[in-house]
This record gives C-alpha cells, structure tokens and sequence, in this order.
C-alpha cells in the first residue's frame, strides 16, 4: 500500500511538472492525497498484526481520521513545494523535510489514538532514528522522482518512499513500550475490538481512493511516458520547444 500511494504521488508530481500551469494544482493535489492515503493505509494494515497480549486495542476514530488529514496536509507541503519550485537543491530539502515529518507525524498520532488499558512509552533514540529514516527516504525519493527519467527510476523513487514509510513505522514500533495497568487475570473484563473489526472498515474508502487515482492516471498517458505538454508562448531553443 505504500508503494502503491507513491507510486500514483510521485507520477503526479512529474505530471506537474511537464503540465500547463493551470493543471498544476490539480495533479499536485491528486499527489498529496495519494501518498497521504498510502501513508496512513499502509500504517493501520501494520497495525492489524499489532497486539498486545494482555489487554485488548481499540482506536480512537477522530484522532485516527486526524492522521489521515495531517498526513495529507504536510506531504502536500512538500511536493507543492517541489512542483512550483522546480528541482532546486533547496526546494528538495525543504519538501523532503516537510514530507518525512508528515510520515513520522502521522504514524505517532495514530499511535496516540490506540486505547489500550496501559501506557505507551517510547525509547527517545530509536523516535530520533524513525522521523531521520522518513526524512532522508523521503527527500531521496523525491529528488529521484524529479530529476531522473524514465518509468523505472519513478519505479525505483517509489520503492524508496515506500520503504521511508515502512523503515518509520517499524524503527517507530521497536521504540514501544507497553506497561499494562491491570494484571493479566483480569483482561477478560476490558472491552474493545479485534484490531482487524475496529481498522477493517476505515480502510476501504482511502483504499477504493488509490484505486481511482490509478484510474486517472492511466487515461493520462503523458503522465505514464513523462511526455511534455506544450504551453503557449513557450520558445523553440535548440529546435527542442522550452517549457516553464
């Protein structure tokens, strides 16, 4: 599911970047939500292997929902970033950095929004590691995306936000501790889900998202073949036409 949303995000992206100006906004948006949506689908499928032993797990829907949208919001930031300022060493930075935060961001709210009769603690260095691992990845794959061309380099970024999210998540899961509150003779009396009953249903809809964004993009063929589009006014340098 990560690959898949970074796949579809990082495609926008170049598709941004080789459109009229008018079109710019829209393809950066499909981005951003497809790479949130992978994100945050990618994190919750994680979390249906996730158990602790003693005591059943529950998720707080709103602040789960927040991720999502937080997801989104920051990981937007940055590919708007590097889709109206070009592959510039500064614009990479500053987008990959935003986008890793919004990976790392994402996957410790949703952590907050886990109820659990117990407290979660986390090894400081190891949180340290996961957000440094989101954005270096991040930042990587974006520049690889950008400035390599060819299907199998956006193949090859895609697979390395893919692993930005997934090196996070797990770096971010060894960092947990879990101390219960209750002995474990007494679990039987606490409520809540089967992980897979509470995250089961919230992700069919971002899932049936990715599935539409791949839609558009495959009746886009130039977002496929990174074919430029002309724009009016642009120049004739070289014999090659020169787009902004």
């Amino acid at each position: 599911m990560a690959g898949l949303g970074a796949a579809l995000g990082l495609r926008c992206t170049i598709r941004s970047l080789r459109t009229a100006r008018s079109f710019t906004t829209g393809w950066l948006a499909l981005g951003a939500l497809s790479i949130g949506s992978g994100i945050w689908t990618m994190h919750f499928v994680a979390m249906t292997g996730f158990s602790v032993k003693e005591a059943p797990i529950s998720y707080d829907k709103p602040l789960t929902f927040a991720g999502l949208a937080l997801a989104v919001l920051m990981v937007g930031i940055g590919i708007y970033i590097v889709g109206y300022r070009g592959a510039t060493r500064m614009a990479l930075i500053t987008g990959g950095t935003i986008t890793g935060l919004g990976v790392a961001s994402m996957h410790y709210l949703g952590m907050a929004g886990m109820r659990l009769e117990g407290q979660l603690a986390y090894d400081t260095p190891l949180v340290a590691l996961s957000v440094l691992i989101a954005v270096a990845a991040a930042t990587a794959a974006l520049w690889a995306a950008v400035s390599l061309r060819g299907l199998l380099s956006s193949l090859g970024a895609s697979a390395l936000m893919a692993a930005a999210v997934t090196g996070m998540h797990y770096t971010g899961m060894a960092a947990l501790d879990v101390h219960l509150h209750l002995p474990p003779e007494m679990s039987g009396v606490l409520p809540g889900d089967h992980p897979t009953e509470t995250i089961g249903p919230m992700l069919i809809g971002p899932g049936c998202f990715l599935l539409l964004a791949a839609l558009v993009l495959m009746f886009d063929p130039r977002a496929v073949t990174e074919e430029p589009e002309w724009r009016p006014g642009a120049r004739e340098t070289a014999g090659r036409p020169r787009y902004r």
